[in-house]
């Protein structure tokens, strides 16, 4: 006998979807005004900011495509579990794009460090600590939807990263406004280029686990397992999955060996409230069987 619970809670991006859209409007506008400063003031410091804008504003935009086309049925049925899955491509897109930036910066800052760059360190200062404040506040508004969904958590660290590049051009600019030396602007570059990196290859870490159909973090397959086989009237538990369908949808499937004179509804019941109160899967797909069934071949995967 087959039950399949209830339709999953709302994925948790979908409730931070406002606070994207601010993000994506305040990024925006000032990835353009610091790209432009970067540009007039010569300072690659600056112009690995817009870059990590610009990144900023690629990922927020998926982020918020994601969570807007993730709910929605697929057309033709062929996607049995809709569109979920695209939050966890959007924060894919971020771990590429955060390379891509790095990368970039890293190879410009290599090129120039045997010179002495003509940097203007008025505009830098001005831009980078206007960039700073767009930044925290944007940061601020994520920070929430960061702990829920792996989208959002692309999107914040992504702006964790920019704000602390913020912060590099405001240090390069005073540093090199009174000494005069503008190597600092490329020395600057490079190590907000590592730090985001490092950031990149962390959430890559998450997103690929995920994708690999690992049993989500924090929950237990082996205990998961021991108390679905402890349940009253539960003979046997086998062929158990537990995966990650996108942040905050947890899915699992099991099949119980129901014991002679037990009642299999009070089995499934006790096991779904079981996934759902105490391992937090909501989204579980249990058969119950009789002990002399032997019509379940467990398969090797």
């Amino acid at each position: 006998m087959s039950h399949h619970h209830g339709p999953a809670p709302g994925h948790a991006g979908a409730a931070h979807r406002w606070r994207l859209m601010i993000a994506v409007v305040l990024i925006g506008t000032f990835f353009v005004v610091e790209l432009v400063a970067g540009l007039l003031s010569g300072s690659l410091a600056l112009l690995s900011d817009a870059g990590h804008m610009a990144a900023d504003v690629v990922t927020l935009a998926a982020a918020l495509a994601a969570t807007m086309l993730a709910a929605r049925p697929s057309k033709d049925g062929r996607r049995t579990f809709g569109n979920y899955r695209l939050e966890v491509f959007a924060a894919l897109l971020a771990v590429l794009i955060m390379l891509a930036v790095a990368v970039a910066v890293g190879i410009s800052g290599i090129q120039r460090l045997g010179a002495a760059p003509e940097v203007d360190a008025g505009p830098m200062l001005v831009v980078g600590a206007l960039g700073l404040v767009v930044n925290l506040v944007v940061l601020r508004m994520l920070h929430g939807g960061a702990s829920e969904s792996l989208n959002i958590k692309g999107a914040y660290l992504e702006v964790l990263a920019d704000t602390l590049g913020s912060v590099g051009v405001i240090v390069a600019a005073v540093l090199i406004h009174l000494t005069g030396a503008t190597v600092i602007d490329t020395v600057v570059a490079l190590a907000v280029a590592a730090f985001v990196a490092v950031r990149a290859v962390l959430l890559a870490r998450e997103v690929l686990t995920v994708l690999g159909q690992a049993a989500p973090a924090g929950i237990d397959p082996e205990q998961v397992h021991a108390d679905l086989a402890a349940l009253e009237g539960v003979a046997d538990a086998h062929d158990l999955h537990l995966w990650t369908l996108t942040s905050g949808m947890e899915v699992a499937t099991v099949h119980l060996m129901v014991e002679p004179g037990a009642d299999p509804h009070r089995v499934l019941d006790a096991a779904q409230e079981l996934l759902r109160d105490h391992h937090g899967i909501a989204h579980a797909t249990v058969q119950t069987e009789p002990t002399d069934h032997h019509g379940c071949l467990e398969v090797g995967w």
